[in-house]
């Protein structure tokens, strides 16, 4: 019994003196992971750390212990930049996988960009997150002005609409989809009401009213799903069935919910698959469940294939610099001009300006509740 316990105890001295041999590196995550959009933001950071259990040992093999380390940026792009700010303080953490929101992803790509920390977003889609140019910024979703015209097309040639009321949450993200929308619908001679800005989360009466009065065909909402499931909400209590469409800031089960019992003709173009429609998810769906207790949605799916890049690009930069820790320098480049095989949402590579060469963007339709695949688009940024 005491040898027993002797090896025991000489086995568990051996492990954590292999463990503290490692160098520690970590990757971020930065997203809401508290407050109304934390049903998304967490999916990402869940995401992300399944692909971090899963690369450990590649990166143990080269004397490193990978790490995730989550910060809130609460949907706030000044809280945002200030954690952006906490990220570069650490020199430990070679890559972002964030953010949720582009509205926080501008300012936060900026103040990462002179330390050289790349971020790889699951999410943002608003034009001018990559236009910019940033060497630091990447992502592997369509833009805005890939999901608005389909949002538009969807709206003309599968609602029929000839009279569509257009509103946005007056955020980057939103405005930005709103315009694309409005933009495509007006070369197709579609009448639109409006385009209508509005910060409003609990009373929509004002604009309920209006629409009542337009008689709209349909209503496209460019904003995010804790906002829309509301406005949903009081426009169905209101007795208004029109058609609800927006972009994949609705893309949260949370949407239903929120929207209770007038969850019903309800549309979104979304940049992050359904698991369902993803083949090679089955098994990250189960790992996903087995950790975390709930099942995974398109963005926990997008939040792990943004951190395989990110880790796949620290390891190709590793391997470059002799099998030792790369520079963020080293990370950021290898990142950019890096080809990625083996994600979920196909193969990644990256343009110039950090979009992704070739994507897919989803239409899902909910009714009653229940959300279901409607079509799937190829699509590719104008500039390759």
């Amino acid at each position: 019994m005491k040898k027993f316990t002797l090896g025991l105890g000489v086995l568990a001295t051996l492990a954590l003196g292999n463990a503290s041999a490692l160098t520690t590196v970590r990757i971020a995550s930065l997203t809401p992971l508290s407050g109304g959009q934390s049903d998304l933001g967490n999916q990402i950071k869940n995401g992300a750390q399944i692909a971090v259990t899963e690369y450990k040992a590649q990166f143990a093999r080269l004397g490193m212990d990978i790490q995730l380390i989550g910060y809130d940026d609460q949907a706030d792009p000044a809280t945002g930049t200030a954690a952006a700010r906490k990220i570069a303080a650490d020199k430990n953490i070679l890559a972002v996988v964030g953010t949720l929101n582009s509205g926080v992803a501008i300012p936060s790509s900026e103040a990462l960009k002179a330390s050289h920390v790349a971020l790889v977003s699951p999410a943002n889609t608003a034009n001018q997150v990559t236009d910019r140019g940033l060497p630091n910024m990447n992502r592997i979703v369509a833009r805005d002005d890939s999901q608005g015209p389909a949002g538009a097309n969807f709206i003309m040639n599968n609602l029929k609409g000839k009279k569509v009321y257009i509103l946005n949450d007056k955020t980057a993200y939103g405005e930005g989809l709103a315009k694309e929308v409005d933009k495509a619908l007006r070369a197709k001679g579609v009448q639109v009401v409006t385009n209508e800005g509005t910060e409003e989360k609990s009373d929509f009466s004002s604009i309920v009213s209006k629409i009542k009065l337009q008689k709209p065909d349909a209503i496209y909402f460019g904003g995010i799903y804790n906002q829309i499931g509301v406005f949903i909400k009081q426009l169905r209590e209101a007795g208004i069935d029109t058609p609800v469409v927006g972009g994949d800031g609705m893309d949260s089960s949370e949407l239903a919910v929120i929207a209770g019992k007038g969850a019903g003709n309800i549309y979104f173009t979304t940049v992050a698959a359904p698991i369902e429609a993803l083949p090679a998810a089955k098994t990250f769906a189960a790992n996903y469940l087995k950790t975390f207790k709930k099942p995974a949605q398109g963005f926990g799916a997008f939040g792990y294939d943004a951190a395989k890049v990110a880790l796949q690009g620290i390891l190709n930069a590793a391997k470059a610099n002799g099998n030792k820790v790369p520079s963020r320098t080293q990370v950021e480049t290898a990142i950019r001009k890096g080809s990625f095989t083996g994600l979920l949402s196909g193969n990644v590579s990256f343009n110039s300006v950090g979009d992704r060469k070739a994507g897919t963007l989803y239409v899902m339709s909910v009714q009653g509740g229940k959300y279901k695949l409607a079509s799937s688009i190829p699509v590719k940024p104008a500039r390759q």
